[in-house]
């Protein structure tokens, strides 16, 4: 029985078809899970990999760490405040026949565990830690997740809260508190700023009075050296002179002592007062003078 050539090419079609649907290759950051009559077989790649037909199917599986934006969700905290978070996780599969195996839609459910596990966490938090903590909550929320998700053969790498959003209230007492802070700062900062230039004052003010001080002790010393000097060199004038009289008064005899004595007594009598000095050597004065002249009238007789 001879085949009709329509038949013949349909035929050939298929079973190339057939062939290039067997052969897959398979990227280095891929894995593909073969099921051979609905059984696993296992994971396979990367590289070229056949597939009998109808008998053997893939289902390939992506190594590659993904992320997966979790959509905004309200918890109430320990302390009854509502507050909106959302977040992002990053995670890869580690075991692709697991990954395809023991769960259906990943995306899914990765998405309900971390709403109530987020719930979870945050009710036993406080509103403040909330907001003060939030690389604590993220590895919490890591730790919790990656439990359940490590029986789909999948790790959950990283947790990154992007935003939290407080009630409304919240936020005005936090704008207040955030601007009675600044305020705060920009006293300490002033008062602060107050005190250094009091103790740079106070500093300067204690150098001037220093040197001032010293300035004065110096000038005083320096004058007193100077009247040292000076009542050092009166004296040596003095003594000079006194030592010149006394040489000069060496050579003086009582006659030349006596009219000196009496030319006092005139100066005295020329003066307008009333009133008279007389030395008590005037007798004795008077006496020399009148044995001058009578041994002047002698030599002259």
């Amino acid at each position: 029985m001879e085949w009709p050539l329509w038949c013949l090419g349909s035929f050939v079609i298929v079973i190339v078809v057939m062939l290039f649907s067997a052969i897959r290759i398979i990227k280095e950051y891929e894995r593909i899970v073969v099921f051979r009559v609905g059984r696993l077989v296992g994971a396979r790649g990367p590289g070229v990999i056949f597939i009998i037909p109808i008998i053997e199917k893939g289902v390939v599986a992506d190594l590659r760490e993904t992320v997966m934006e979790i959509p905004r969700q309200t918890s109430i905290t320990k302390d009854n405040a509502p507050i909106n978070i959302d977040f992002l996780i990053y995670w890869r599969i580690i075991d692709p026949s697991l990954s395809v195996v023991r769960v259906k839609d990943f995306r899914a459910a990765a998405v309900g565990i971390a709403t109530t596990t987020l719930r979870a966490v945050i009710g036993d938090i406080m509103l403040d830690d909330v907001l003060a903590k939030r690389e604590q909550i993220n590895t919490v929320l890591q730790s919790k997740l990656d439990e359940v998700t490590e029986r789909w053969g999948v790790k959950i790498t990283a947790v990154e809260i992007r935003e939290i959003e407080p009630p409304r209230e919240v936020q005005d007492a936090m704008n207040r508190q955030m601007t009675a802070e600044r305020v705060r700062r920009a006293t300490v900062t002033e008062a602060e700023g107050a005190r250094q230039a009091a103790i740079l004052r106070a500093e300067g003010e204690k150098q001037a009075a220093i040197l001032q001080a010293e300035g004065g002790k110096q000038s005083v010393i320096l004058a007193a050296e100077g009247e040292q000097t000076s009542q050092q060199l009166r004296a040596q004038g003095y003594a000079q002179a006194l030592e010149e009289i006394y040489k000069v008064a060496q050579g003086v005899d009582d006659n030349t002592m006596t009219l000196q004595y009496l030319t006092a007594l005139r100066d005295v009598g020329s003066s307008p007062s009333t009133k008279f000095i007389f030395p008590m050597e005037l007798t004795g004065l008077l006496r020399r003078f009148m044995d001058l002249g009578s041994k002047q009238q002698d030599k002259s007789g």
